[in-house]
């Protein structure tokens, strides 16, 4: 199933490989650096910006909570949010300085507040996290938009997924499955790419991308052999970040590298013949006349057969022919044609 964004984004099993750059964090608290990213990563090749929606209160109630383990172990949530999100008030200049330079922005919501008030900026995708995936009363409300969703599965498990999806499908059928590791940073070991075709046989959704929270681009290149068409990744400015999500985060230069390789394995798995690979079809077989034939003569094994160069009826068609009439007289070694028979 083909998902179309805009005129110029879509979303198929034959799609140019997409990149999704995660703003997130990465703003580290400043406005002028948060427009920045969004120039950047266009300018470096992104095909969307994606950027989050929330406010601490959205996400938890216990201001004390503090982290036990993992890459964040020790913070207070409470504070991690406060620092990590994207202020409401800046989301009217970013949908202002996207649409002036045809960036396709959207975000991801973590509330109805959140959600009611990205709605304002009417943009033409959503993504769901997979830490609300289990949030079906968001889900719903997502859904009833009717427009394209990208839900994340890290944490959730099949059942929870075809929940999500039946709720989804009241609405539309817009949807693209994430694979997603939900730990950060992911080790490259973690990563288990034959889960996409379990994804896709158990859903029955085509579309699957990737969200790719390991180091560097090794992975994201790795999983476009594996039928992915977008892949997400957070995006950073080249320099100094002192982000909480920067040792995942790949900058302005590893942007451009996945460009490149995307753009080069896209001419690798293309359906689209290139000109090199037309040129060598001269080298297929035709079918060609052994023997003079004559009007309303049958063919059969003793007047045709097949041979190089492919200048006419295709080798393919031979038995398909075979007991056919000719419809003209056609002269010994002349290649046959469709409209001879």
């Amino acid at each position: 199933m083909e998902i179309r964004i805009n005129k110029k984004i879509k979303i198929s099993k034959n799609s140019k490989p997409l990149i999704i750059a995660e703003i997130s964090a990465n703003h580290c608290g400043s406005k002028k650096k948060f427009l920045k990213h969004i120039l950047a990563a266009k300018k470096c090749g992104a095909d969307l910006v994606k950027i989050q929606t929330y406010q601490p209160d959205d996400m938890l109630v216990n201001k004390n909570f503090v982290i036990k383990k993992g890459l964040w172990k020790n913070n207070n949530l409470w504070h991690l949010y406060q620092k990590a999100q994207t202020p409401y008030e800046w989301h009217f200049d970013a949908f202002k300085l996207a649409k002036k330079n045809d960036i396709e922005l959207f975000s991801t919501p973590f509330s109805i507040k959140s959600l009611n008030f990205l709605k304002k900026f009417k943009p033409k995708l959503y993504k769901i996290s997979s830490f609300e995936l289990t949030d079906y009363n968001l889900v719903n409300e997502i859904a009833k938009l009717k427009k394209p969703i990208i839900l994340s599965t890290g944490l959730a498990n099949i059942k929870e997924i075809k929940n999500a999806l039946k709720i989804i499908k009241k609405w539309h059928n817009k949807v693209i499955l994430m694979y997603c590791v939900s730990s950060y940073p992911t080790k490259l070991e973690e990563i288990k790419f034959e889960k996409i075709d379990i994804l896709r046989k158990k859903t029955g959704i085509s579309n699957i991308g990737f969200s790719d929270h390991t180091k560097g681009v090794s992975a994201a290149i790795a999983s476009i052999s594996n039928g992915v068409r977008i892949v997400e990744k957070h995006f950073k400015l080249n320099g100094k970040n002192k982000s909480p999500d920067q040792i995942f985060s790949i900058d302005e230069n590893d942007t451009r590298k996945l460009r490149v390789e995307f753009d080069k394995l896209d001419k690798i798995y293309s359906k689209t013949l290139n000109l090199e690979s037309k040129n060598s079809l001269f080298f297929r077989r035709s079918i060609y006349a052994i023997s003079n034939i004559k009007r309303n003569e049958k063919f059969t094994k003793k007047n045709i057969a097949c041979y190089r160069p492919f200048t006419g009826l295709c080798a393919s068609n031979f038995l398909n022919i075979l007991g056919k009439k000719s419809k003209k007289t056609i002269k010994v070694n002349s290649v046959l044609k469709s409209k001879d028979f």
